[in-house]
């Protein structure tokens, strides 16, 4: 059974830095994909980075070249280093993970993804 578990959200300010963690059992990483998604208050699911297996990543347009997406296989763990942050990245954030979704496409952000944690929540004050 795969256990998605979502940490090191908070309140920061604007322009600050967080770093989300998900510490993944159950999935094997070698197989498959995973992903952050968020949705803040009054809006919908949104994907905002993914990685495969062979560390291929794709990010939103809405967090290039401010997040980035890493995994640590041997802990079993998803990273997600999130700067230069602001009001607009405030909502709950989700990791996922899907084995079936082998290969990153311009597709996998939008795609609906096997298995979803609790979340954690992320506050940005301006």
């Amino acid at each position: 059974q795969v256990q998605l578990v979502e940490s090191g959200g908070g309140s920061v300010q604007s322009g600050g830095s967080l770093r989300l963690s998900c510490e993944a059992s159950g999935f094997d990483h070698s197989r498959g994909s995973m992903a952050w998604f968020r949705q803040g208050p009054g809006t919908k699911r949104e994907g905002i980075a993914a990685i495969d297996s062979f560390g291929t990543t794709t990010y939103a347009d809405s967090v290039k070249g401010r997040f980035t997406i890493s995994q640590d296989n041997a802990k079993s763990t998803l990273y997600l280093q999130m700067n230069s942050l602001s009001p607009d990245d405030t909502a709950m954030y989700y990791c996922a993970a899907d084995r079936r979704i082998t290969r990153i496409t311009k597709f996998t952000l939008a795609a609906e993804f096997m298995h979803r944690g609790q979340g954690t929540q992320v506050t940005v004050s301006s």
